[in-house]
């Protein structure tokens, strides 16, 4: 039971490493989109549409995303917090339950699913 639980808790950082991920293309994406937009301001003036460019540059060019934080200050925050805190607590529980070795679960796993002695299916890396 104990190694399932294990097994959980580490399937579900995984899924905040997955979450992370997420998080930075998000950071990226907008960051590329704010700078695009320089462009599409300059373009607009060269067409005569001064009202349309002044707006978007006024309005949307550096707006904060949520209040009070651009995505870099979000990706801080989960990166500082929740996903840290996270982090530090499913290894503070292999390190108590498990003398630290990771992934149990799998480990147990790969010795029932392989074919001890063929070729590919060895229980380490030769060496």
């Amino acid at each position: 039971m104990t190694v399932a639980a294990l097994g959980k808790l580490s399937e579900a950082l995984e899924t905040t490493e997955r979450a992370r991920g997420h998080l930075y293309a998000m950071h990226q994406l907008t960051g590329h989109a704010d700078l695009q937009l320089d462009e599409a301001v300059e373009l607009f003036r060269r067409a005569g549409h001064h009202g349309v460019a002044d707006r978007i540059e006024r309005e949307l060019i550096g707006r904060n995303v949520i209040a009070g934080r651009w995505t870099f200050q979000i990706v801080e925050d989960y990166d500082d917090g929740y996903h840290a805190t996270f982090r530090d607590l499913e290894a503070w529980a292999r390190d108590d339950l498990a003398g630290g070795r990771r992934h149990l679960f799998e480990a147990e796993m790969k010795e029932r699913r392989r074919t001890k002695g063929l070729a590919g299916h060895e229980a380490r890396p030769a060496g």
